[in-house]
């Protein structure tokens, strides 16, 4: 019984929280606080790639990009998660400013650089900062209260140059 309750929970959790979600690269209504993050992904960092993969696979993901060698990524349906070997020590979480699912250019978002701004304006002190004189590619990184590292990583130029 509390099976059913947590599904029917999370049902209405999951189409409350799509109710008027804007589309990826939509304009926000003047005045709007909302920080669009871009594609969202989860970078793992695993210990064998084809092991990963295969796993993955069975879980019904399929390979959209990557060297077979070092990186993979995966998506299925709005699911994308990247695996990594010998890049990194921990899990990531991903953001790319710029891109929708499927690595195309979004004609409006909002670019790494005022993201990195807000999050100061807000106390939060990025490890990694994107260089504020640059309009290109660039990342920033911030570790959340629990110590996930979260990484916003833009691979487009600015809309705004």
């Amino acid at each position: 019984m509390k099976r059913i309750i947590l599904s029917l929970s999370l049902c209405l959790f999951a189409a409350y929280a799509t109710t008027g979600a804007p589309q990826p690269g939509a304009a926000t209504a003047k005045g709007n606080k909302t920080m669009r993050l871009g594609n969202f992904s989860v970078s793992l960092a695993v210990k064998d790639l084809a092991a990963s993969r295969a796993f993955y696979e069975k879980l019904g993901f399929h390979a959209v990009g990557g060297d077979g060698r070092h990186y993979s990524i995966l998506q299925n349906e709005t699911s994308t998660i990247g695996l990594f070997h010998g890049m990194f020590e921990k899990n990531i979480l991903t953001f790319n400013p710029g891109w929708d699912r499927n690595c195309k250019t979004l004609p409006d978002f909002d670019d790494v650089r005022e993201i990195q701004r807000k999050l100061v304006a807000d106390g939060i002190q990025p490890t990694v900062r994107a260089d504020e004189s640059t309009s290109g590619p660039a990342s920033l990184a911030v570790f959340d209260p629990d110590g996930n590292q979260i990484l916003v990583d833009q691979h487009v130029p600015s809309p705004r140059k």
